[in-house]
């Protein structure tokens, strides 16, 4: 198997198993799909074009998509800034986030709504995050651009975990 620097540490995988818990016989391994995803996150790559070597878009695919579904990558996601925030020497829970929003334009295909950001002239969609202090992942909302901050801070606020 090809390494790439996108590759799951020793550390991650045995942080996720502990949460996947999903022993079945396979052709790929479970961290090859992992990796296949780390991959594909970080190139930008599309489905079609993951190396040969990682199992088959069509597979990585349908794992992504479950794993989406009954909420695994979140909770793996919070497993590994739980970790990362540990290993740094401070508490898993932060104790400070910081907010932000960015409009991004769209084109008319999509799930989701888009609008025009007055102030910023663009048409699409904003993204409102929460971060902590590291920079790490703790909220995120995505909703049309027309929408103001002061209505959208409340919804992606309600996102963050306990």
């Amino acid at each position: 198997m090809k390494t790439y620097p996108t590759n799951l540490t020793d550390s991650q995988w045995k942080a996720i198993l502990s949460i996947q818990g999903d022993n079945r016989k396979r052709k790929h391994t479970l961290r090859e799909f992992f990796d296949a995803l780390f991959y594909l996150l970080k190139t930008g790559c599309q489905w079609r074009m993951i190396p040969l070597h990682f199992p088959s878009w069509k597979l990585v695919y349908y794992y992504f998509t479950k794993w989406k579904n009954d909420g695994t990558i979140e909770l793996i996601h919070e497993v590994l800034r739980d970790k990362t925030r540990k290993n740094a020497g401070r508490y898993e829970s932060p104790s400070a986030g910081i907010i932000d929003s960015q409009s991004v334009k769209t084109t008319r295909i999509g799930g989701l709504s888009r609008g025009i950001d007055g102030g910023k002239k663009v048409k699409g969609r904003k993204r409102h995050i929460i971060v902590d202090t590291m920079g790490l992942l703790l909220a995120v909302v995505v909703h049309a651009a027309n929408e103001h901050d002061i209505k959208s801070d409340p919804m992606v606020i309600a996102e963050l975990r306990g």
